[in-house]
């Protein structure tokens, strides 16, 4: 498995957090920054990260802004992205589980460091249902995004 994380300057500090438990996990990220908290545009880290997840060279996302608001609507732009902005560790779980949610998107002044790796375990450890209604709605859902 490997993530794409990207952040800009209201989510730097979070993200270096959740690098720290990434790779205490063991798990492959490609850090797209930015690194540090001097003023960024947030739609430049959504799109690096997005074209990492769409291209196949990551299989998941994880983007972290001020409230996480602005990166999720940045992401959800993207053709193939679905990002989900989850301040809750059910949240991430069943977006994974019913949406193959495939960007997380959290608020680094929303959510502290503790629940933030919580929030990325249950987003990576979730595997989609494959339910026949979910797969339908996301069929719809993409169809529908197409016209």
């Amino acid at each position: 498995m490997k993530i794409a994380i990207g952040c800009d300057h209201g989510g730097y500090e979070l993200k270096l957090e959740v690098l720290k438990h990434l790779k205490e996990r063991g798990i492959e990220f490609i850090d797209f920054g930015c690194n540090d908290t001097s003023s960024v545009d947030y739609p430049t880290y959504a799109k690096e990260v997005t074209s990492a997840v769409v291209s196949k060279e990551a299989e998941l996302g994880i983007l972290i802004c001020g409230t996480g608001l602005g990166m999720s609507m940045a992401a959800n732009k993207v053709e193939g992205i679905r990002a989900a902005l989850c301040h809750d560790a059910f949240s991430a779980a069943a977006t994974k589980e019913h949406n193959n949610a495939n960007v997380l998107c959290m608020g680094g002044r929303i959510i502290g460091p503790g629940l933030a790796n919580l929030i990325v375990d249950k987003f990576i450890d979730t595997p989609f249902s494959n339910d026949e209604r979910h797969i339908r709605r996301l069929s719809m859902f993409d169809s529908s995004m197409a016209q």
